[in-house]
């Protein structure tokens, strides 16, 4: 399993939503529904604690126990919510969360070391990796994207993402 102790961003506040103290959020997750599997989030050095959360344009909007006011919730914006990564549930068999193959080792299915994985991408079809090349001396490192399915990607772990040789760019 990956670092359990390692914090997992599930979003962001974005400002202020009305003079309560209730604040939007921008979601890296599930959506607003999943937000509720916890009841604190650890906040830029501070700890709030969930009251309430509704889905809402583009994101949520939350209340928090220790956010009164419209200036309290104002000067939050750009704190991100985040959680140890032992408090997310249980994956089952071909799951994975994003935070953990993000920044793996990626290789071949010939062997050959290609690069890391920088980025998770999903434009709705399914998730797509975004692998970065070891940067060749004076140039900028190359990226290429590879869907994540079975036949591009075999196997991955906590070690490392095996890349079928065939899609390697």
């Amino acid at each position: 399993m990956a670092d359990a102790s390692r914090p997992v961003t599930l979003a962001a506040i974005a400002g202020a939503h009305g003079v309560r103290g209730e604040v939007r959020l921008k979601l890296f997750g599930e959506g607003a529904e999943a937000l509720r599997a916890f009841s604190v989030f650890e906040a830029g050095g501070r700890k709030l604690t969930l009251k309430s959360v509704r889905p809402a344009n583009q994101g949520a909007v939350a209340t928090f126990a220790e956010v009164n006011d419209r200036s309290a919730a104002e000067a939050l914006r750009g704190t991100l919510l985040t959680v140890p990564r032992s408090a997310l549930p249980p994956l089952g068999e071909g799951e994975y969360y994003h935070h953990d193959l993000l920044g793996l080792p990626c290789v071949s299915t010939d062997g050959t070391a290609i690069g890391h994985v920088a980025a998770i991408e999903n434009f709705g079809a399914g998730d797509i990796l975004e692998i970065e090349k070891a940067a060749e001396p004076g140039k900028k490192a190359a990226r290429f994207m590879v869907p994540m399915t079975a036949q591009a990607v075999p196997a991955w772990n906590d070690d490392g993402v095996t890349i079928d040789a065939a899609f390697v760019e």
